[in-house]
Formats: C-alpha cells, sequence, structure tokens
C-alpha cells in the first residue's frame, strides 16, 4: 500500500501501523442486513487518511449504496501482535486518474486494465480507530500471558489505543 504523509499526528501513528499491511478484512452490511467480510488490497492511504482499493463495480454497487455506506476495516499483523480496527463511511468512486494511479499488474486477474468498465474505486473514510499493540515476541507474549493468569489481571499483554481521524476523513 502506498501510504502519503498524512497532516494529524494521530493518524500518521495509523499510517506507521499500516505499513506493510497487504489484506484488509472489509466488513459490511447487505440487502438482508446481514453483515458480511471480504479481503482485499489496500491501494492507498491518502494524505487525509481515507484507504482507497480496486474493487469490481458489479459486486459492490449492491453493498455500497449511492451515498455510501458504514463499513469496518480490520488489519492483523500476528508476528507484531498489532491489530486495527477502522469504522467509517465507504463509497464508491469514478476517478479515472486515481484508477490509473493504483493500477497494478496484481489486479490483472480481475480486471483488464485501468480503463475496464467493471474497476471502481472503494474509498474508506474512518470515523472511529481502534489499535491494540502488544509485544512482538511471542517469548514475551508467552510469559505476560503466565504472568497475567498468576496475577488475575493483565500484566505486559499490550495496550489498546483510541485514534481520533482527523475532521476531514469523517465525510465519504
Amino acid at each position: 500500500m502506498k501510504i502519503k504523509s498524512q497532516r494529524n499526528p494521530e493518524m500518521q501513528e495509523l499510517a506507521d501501523c499500516l505499513e506493510g499491511q497487504r489484506t484488509a478484512m472489509l466488513t459490511l452490511g447487505d440487502s438482508r442486513g446481514s453483515l458480511g467480510a471480504r479481503p482485499l488490497t489496500p491501494m492507498e492511504m491518502d494524505e487525509q487518511g481515507a484507504i482507497w482499493f480496486l474493487v469490481s463495480r458489479s459486486s459492490m454497487a449492491a453493498l455500497v449504496g449511492p451515498t455510501g455506506s458504514p463499513v469496518n476495516l480490520s488489519f492483523s499483523d500476528t508476528d507484531k501482535s498489532l491489530f486495527v480496527s477502522i469504522a467509517g463511511a465507504a463509497r464508491l468512486d469514478e476517478d479515472s486518474e486515481r484508477k490509473a494511479r493504483l493500477w497494478s499488474s496484481m489486479a490483472r486477474p480481475w480486471f483488464s486494465g485501468p480503463d475496464d468498465p467493471d474497476l471502481s474505486l472503494l474509498c474508506v473514510s474512518a470515523a472511529a480507530i481502534d489499535v491494540w499493540d502488544g509485544p512482538d515476541s511471542s517469548v514475551v507474549r508467552a510469559l505476560a500471558m503466565v504472568a497475567s493468569v498468576a496475577a488475575g489481571k493483565p500484566v505486559g499483554l499490550g495496550d489498546r489505543k483510541e485514534i481520533t481521524p482527523a475532521a476531514s476523513t469523517t465525510a465519504p
């Protein structure tokens, strides 16, 4: 994912957490009101903190209404014991310049190119962000778990932080 420098220091902290992330799970509702999740490859985090994906218009249009839809993105890096949840709004976008800029040969199995009529952009703007960051080492995590069981309370298992998105990222 291409990550642009963030204007807000807290959003820069999120950008640092997302560095190297190759897959996000996108959870959204369907027409029956059921929740479903699907893996997507994040292509860019723009200067305002919005996260962009290349998606199929035919499969996403029914799920992401014309005015946008509430969604949740989740990222996990078990090696670093780092987990991120981003609640926000998603909207489809047809910016041909952005499609061309974000185009990757990795999208070729699904689309013929950046001008494919089914190719669309999905933009997710954050409203609430949670980051859980635990010890990197599996040995330290195991020792912290043992200490927590013995103490009857969490000891050294990591931290949870809420990140407040910049005001400009909350509108789709």
